[in-house]
């Protein structure tokens, strides 16, 4: 069993302490999986608190016995009941909060209201000063994203011993997926954002991905079933369609999003130029981005870049379904900043990691293009999905 080290803990504590302190919070009360897992390393059912200053203190309720072990984190508690926890923290040297963050982008109401009730204090959000820790990786971190990469590398790779003609997309999502698996995929896919999911990724074909979805995404799908609305369906591949395989490689928590096109048989010039003109829409944006540049700024590079070359009414998704994006975060969730958007207020730092991901899309005709994970250095970016880039054509 694989353990966040202590050292990488108080890393991450001593990173959101500053931010507190910052911002006159007395402390912040961690509740969402992700989170605990990345400052308490385990998301055995628990409410962490980390205070302002001093050290955090990780009250479980199931399984108690299982968060000691997996934890590394000095003083883990037993939390039998919710209207336990001020007596807890003030059993363990903390004074009742006066202002207290809380994860408000993804904590329900009727627990705020609870917490409210048990706290009689001021309770503010949390979420951007975690989500702002996180959004810079340790070499630690990196590591392990490398990891869910070269995992995702092998499971592209075994495309061509998979893919027939004739199959649908689930069946052959199903043979890749189960590559995955036997190579130690997690399964879990996490996204923060409210009703975001995902399972893998989605692997489409010809018509197939061009069809939209509710989904934070340039492809959706037509799915299985509404009650899915994304991803694989029953459809059968054919020649001279593009695939789309654009899944999420998982291990220890962390992922690793990558998209490559493949085809049986040569696909038509048109979609041959459009996905050439993606990887030219890529090259541009990694040529300007280093340390200090707005990500706002590359977002307008890629969709002036995209409309040079002719694709500006196709990219990221024909209007009304175009996504406002063209890169996002990745780490412990498929959604994390930084966001390659218009709105975006973050510039590059190193150690931030990204997929960027210009696509075209055509309804009624398919999908191409391509995304990649980038780690921004000092110098630069840093591709870490090392799949070849070109058109597979099977």
């Amino acid at each position: 069993m694989h353990l966040t080290p202590k050292a990488e803990l108080e890393r991450r504590t001593v990173g959101l302490q500053a931010l507190l302190q910052r911002e006159d919070l007395d402390g912040a009360l961690i509740i969402q999986n992700t989170d605990l897992f990345y400052f308490a390393g385990t998301v055995q059912q628990s409410h962490l608190y980390v205070p302002a200053s001093g050290a955090p203190l990780l009250m479980t309720r199931k399984s108690y016995e299982r968060a000691r072990q997996e934890s590394a984190l000095e003083s883990v508690v037993p939390l039998d009941r919710l209207k336990d926890l001020p007596g807890l923290l003030a059993e363990h040297g903390h004074a009742p909060p006066r202002r207290l963050g809380l994860e408000l982008d993804v904590v329900p109401a009727n627990l705020y209201f609870t917490y409210q009730q048990l706290f009689q204090a001021e309770l503010l959000d949390v979420s951007p000063l975690v989500r702002q820790v996180r959004m810079v990786k340790s070499p630690y971190e990196v590591e392990i994203i490398r990891q869910a990469a070269r995992l995702m590398e092998q499971v592209f790779g075994s495309v061509g011993e998979h893919l027939r003609e004739g199959m649908t997309e689930v069946e052959l999502a199903g043979r890749l997926e189960a590559v995955a698996r036997r190579l130690g995929h997690q399964g879990i896919v996490r996204m923060r954002t409210w009703n975001q999911e995902m399972f893998y990724g989605h692997l489409m074909a010809g018509t197939s991905a061009g069809v939209p979805s509710y989904l934070a995404s340039p492809t959706g799908g037509a799915g299985l079933t509404p009650a899915i609305a994304q991803g694989p369906s029953f459809k059968r591949i054919a020649r001279h369609e593009p695939i789309l395989l654009d899944y999420v490689g998982a291990v220890d928590g962390y992922l690793a999003d990558q998209t490559r096109i493949f085809a049986l048989g040569a696909l038509p010039d048109r979609l041959v130029a459009a996905h050439q003109a993606m990887l030219a829409v890529q090259q541009t944006v990694v040529e300007a981005a280093h340390p200090g540049v707005a990500c706002a700024d590359l977002y307008r590079l890629a969709v002036r870049a995209a409309a040079d070359l002719g694709y500006g009414e196709h990219f990221m998704g024909p209007l009304p379904d175009r996504i406002p994006f063209v890169g996002h975060g990745v780490g412990l969730e498929l959604d994390e900043w930084p966001i390659l958007t218009e709105q975006s207020p973050h510039h590059l730092e190193p150690g931030m990691v990204f997929a960027l991901e210009p696509k075209v899309i055509y309804p009624g005709e398919g999908v191409v293009g391509i995304e990649n994970m980038f780690l921004v250095g000092h110098d630069g970016l840093e591709r870490l999905t090392r799949t070849p880039q070109e058109l597979a054509v099977l």
